[in-house]
């Protein structure tokens, strides 16, 4: 038991290199995401990104082609921030990164998500360490699928 909320803490999740999540305020259901400790930031595979206005504020339409047998579709989400995000040959890159609903394990948490074309990529989305930092959430690198599919969640 803990002596903040005397309850006794949950076991951490093992889950794998690879594993299935869900992104349902993006209308994607099943993705299979690659998790990245050495990435800081998630990063989802999207084209034709482009900043636009809502009530005063940025938002971003993109378009995430066909990913894990899913139809390709348009998207848009509210602009949160504008980072240079290092690219996987080390080279800084100006993205745009957005807030979504994770669904992974039945667990659901909010992550911010970078948006780049990942298509010389296999996985269409990398979860990178602040997606499962302090989510008691240990990785074990030799192993893929570990947790279980995402529980379908409807979008808001």
């Amino acid at each position: 038991m803990t002596a903040k909320t005397g309850r006794k803490p949950r076991p951490p999740m093992i889950i794998g290199w690879r594993e299935r999540i869900a992104l349902p305020e993006l209308g994607l259901p099943l993705l299979t995401a690659k998790i990245d400790t050495g990435a800081r930031t998630s990063a989802l595979h999207a084209t034709r990104i482009r900043i636009f206005e809502r009530e005063g504020q940025e938002w971003v339409r993109f378009h995430i082609p066909h990913a894990s047998g899913l139809k390709a579709r348009d998207c848009e989400a509210r602009l949160v921030d504008q980072r240079a995000i290092k690219n996987t040959s080390g080279t800084p890159q100006d993205r745009l990164v957005i807030e979504t609903l994770l669904v992974l394990d039945g667990r659901k948490w909010r992550i911010d998500v970078s948006l780049t074309d990942r298509s010389g990529m296999v996985m269409p989305i990398i979860l990178g360490r602040t997606a499962i930092r302090k989510r008691g959430i240990l990785v074990d690198a030799g192993k893929s699928f570990m947790a279980g599919s995402p529980v379908a969640v409807a979008a808001p």
